[in-house]
C-alpha cells in the first residue's frame, strides 16, 4: 500500500487561521514583544516632537506675537494705557518661555505622526476591515486637536483675558489702583494650558469612536452615561478655566456637543449592542420613568 497522501478533495483541511495570523501572517506577539513595539513607537513620537520643537524655536518670537494678540486686544478693550507689556523675572526667563512655546508648537506639528504611531501600535489587535481606518484616524485626530486649539484661541482667549484685565483699575473713588504686571512665563504657561486642554477635549469623539469600534462601549452605554457626563464636563471646565461661569460654559458646552456627536458616531460605526444589553437599557429606562412618576 502506498503511503502517499491522497490528492484532490480528500486532502485534510487546514485549520482556520486566527485573527492575528489572518491579518499579520504570523502568531500573536508576546508580552515582551508588545513592550518592544511600544518602545519603538514612543521613540518615533519623541523624535518627531523634538524635531518639531527645534523647528518651531526658530519662529518663537513670531509665535509669541501671535499668542499675545488676544491679550493685546483685551488690554485695549478694557481701556488700559499703552499697548500692554510683559516682563520676565530672571535672565533666562524669556528663553525658558520660548522653549515651552516651541514644545507645544512642535506637539501640534507632530500630531499626525503621533496619531499614526498610536494606530500602528493597536492595529495588530484589530480586524483587517478596522485597520483600513488608519488614514481617517490620523486626519481626524489632527483636525480635532488643532481645531480645539483654534477654538481656544478665537473664543476662550478673548473672554478670559477680558475678564482678568477687567479686575484692574482703581478700587472706587480715591481707592488704590490695581495695575496688571504680566510675566511672560506665566502668560505662556496659562495660554498653553488652555490650548492643550481644548485640544485634548476635542479628541473626545475620536476616543469614544475607537472604544465603540473595539466593542468596549456602544451607543447605549454612552446614552446611559450622558447625564453624568454633563456634570463631568462642568467639573473638567472648572479645573482648566478661570473661576468665572462664562469661561466654564465655553469649555463645557463644546464638550457636551462633542459627546452627543460621539453617540451618533458610535451608533453608525461602532459595534451594535447585544440583545441582553438592549434589554438592560430598556429596563433601566422603564425604571427611571417609574421613579419620575413616583
Amino acid at each position: 500500500m502506498s503511503s502517499t497522501a491522497p490528492k484532490g478533495g480528500n486532502s485534510p483541511a487546514k485549520p482556520a487561521p486566527t485573527i492575528d495570523e489572518e491579518d499579520d501572517g504570523g502568531s500573536p506577539m508576546s508580552f515582551w514583544e508588545h513592550l518592544d513595539e511600544l518602545r519603538k513607537r514612543l521613540t518615533v513620537c519623541m523624535i518627531s516632537l523634538i524635531v518639531g520643537a527645534f523647528g518651531a524655536f526658530a519662529f518663537a518670537p513670531q509665535l509669541l506675537k501671535l499668542m499675545t494678540i488676544p491679550f493685546q486686544r483685551a488690554w485695549k478693550e478694557q481701556g488700559l494705557t499703552g499697548d500692554g507689556t510683559m516682563h520676565f523675572s530672571s535672565p533666562g526667563g524669556a528663553v525658558i518661555a520660548y522653549i515651552k512655546l516651541s514644545m507645544v508648537a512642535g506637539l501640534a506639528a507632530a500630531t499626525p505622526i503621533i496619531a499614526y504611531q498610536v494606530w500602528s501600535f493597536v492595529a495588530p489587535g484589530l480586524y483587517a476591515r478596522e485597520k483600513k481606518f488608519v488614514i481617517p484616524f490620523v486626519l481626524l485626530s489632527t483636525l480635532l486637536f488643532v481645531g480645539g486649539g483654534l477654538f481656544a484661541y478665537t473664543t476662550a482667549f478673548p473672554i478670559t483675558f477680558n475678564y482678568f484685565l477687567s479686575l484692574s483699575g482703581p478700587l472706587g473713588e480715591g481707592g488704590i489702583a490695581i495695575v496688571p504686571t504680566v510675566m511672560m512665563g506665566e502668560y505662556i504657561d496659562f495660554s498653553l494650558q488652555l490650548l492643550l486642554a481644548f485640544g485634548i477635549v476635542f479628541e473626545l469623539p475620536l476616543f469614544l469612536l475607537f472604544l465603540s469600534i473595539a466593542g468596549i462601549v456602544n451607543y447605549l452605554h454612552l446614552l446611559r452615561f450622558a447625564r453624568w457626563f454633563v456634570l463631568l464636563a462642568f467639573i473638567i471646565a472648572a479645573v482648566f478655566t478661570p473661576p468665572d461661569m462664562t469661561s466654564q460654559i465655553i469649555m463645557a458646552v463644546p464638550m457636551i456637543v462633542l459627546y452627543i456627536l460621539s453617540i451618533g458616531l458610535a451608533y453608525i460605526f461602532g459595534k451594535p449592542p447585544t440583545p441582553e444589553q438592549r434589554e438592560a437599557y430598556r429596563r433601566a429606562k422603564e425604571k427611571e420613568k417609574a421613579q419620575a412618576k413616583a
